[in-house]
């Protein structure tokens, strides 16, 4: 297929994030025991292998936009996602960014299972960058947009996935983000909620901030970005708008 990517333009004062030459290698270990190490030496085979999730890949995204990442399983996407999070570090290249982030990427990431739904509240909003005095001051709105009142003082060890994501959700668009980063996030808990949080989103998008999507729902993609960045096999085969990009992951299959 004819690639449509265009070489990344230079990083300026309005680029939010800008992904330099970044790959991510990984190293599987085949072994978990001393008796399998010494039959996989007898044997001559390799303990371990290694492979690329990212090879090269750079992209910038400018302040405001709404890119979604696209990708078949595999493709890398959610492992870029993460380190424009910050949550790895690239094994090479560089990842920037401007800006106050918050994200979704694993349900319940940052929440302690032992402490209650208040506590982690508290918890997750000092993760993500808030002082005491703003989580106080946004905590009913907090437990509002989360619609789990009754279980707040619960420990989230006994909370469904639902209700993680509820509260997780809440917790982190009320940290007023420059940068917010969505991994297949809406796909989890009811129809209701996932609606509600699909509004709030377009209502962060309005407001100006910047947006990076991964998901399998290509509707969803074209509703909410303008530009779609694909991957396969780790590298960027096509980076142009939403309804190009999504016709493009289509030709790879």
């Amino acid at each position: 297929m004819q690639s449509a990517r265009t070489p990344p333009p230079q990083a300026s004062a309005t680029t939010a994030i800008d992904v330099d030459a970044v790959s991510m290698r990984f190293t599987l270990r085949h072994t978990r025991s001393l008796k399998e190490m010494a039959v996989y030496a007898l044997r001559g085979k390799d303990l371990s292998n290694s492979f690329d999730a990212l090879d090269a890949v750079s992209l910038q995204v400018q302040q405001g936009e709404t890119v979604g990442l696209l990708g078949f399983n595999g493709s890398g996407k959610s492992t870029l996602l993460k380190l424009i999070s910050g949550v790895m570090r690239p094994t090479s290249g560089s990842v920037r960014v401007r800006g106050r982030i918050a994200g979704l990427i694993e349900v319940g990431a940052g929440f302690h299972p032992d402490l209650t739904g208040r506590e982690n509240v508290y918890l997750n909003g000092a993760i993500l960058g808030m002082e005491e005095a703003t989580i106080r001051e946004r905590f009913d709105d907090i437990v509002a947009f989360s619609e789990i009142e009754r279980f707040i003082d619960t420990e989230v060890k006994h909370y469904s996935s639902g209700m993680f994501l509820r509260l997780a959700f809440a917790v982190a668009v009320h940290t007023d983000p420059e940068v917010f980063l969505i991994d297949e996030i809406l796909a989890v808990g009811d129809e209701p909620f996932q609606r509600k949080c699909l509004e709030k989103v377009e209502a962060l998008r309005a407001e100006g901030r910047t947006l990076v999507v991964v998901s399998h729902d290509l509707g969803l993609v074209e509703r909410l970005c303008t530009r779609g960045v694909v991957l396969q096999h780790g590298r960027v085969i096509a980076d142009t708008d939403a309804p190009a990009a999504v016709a493009a992951l289509r030709a790879t299959g």
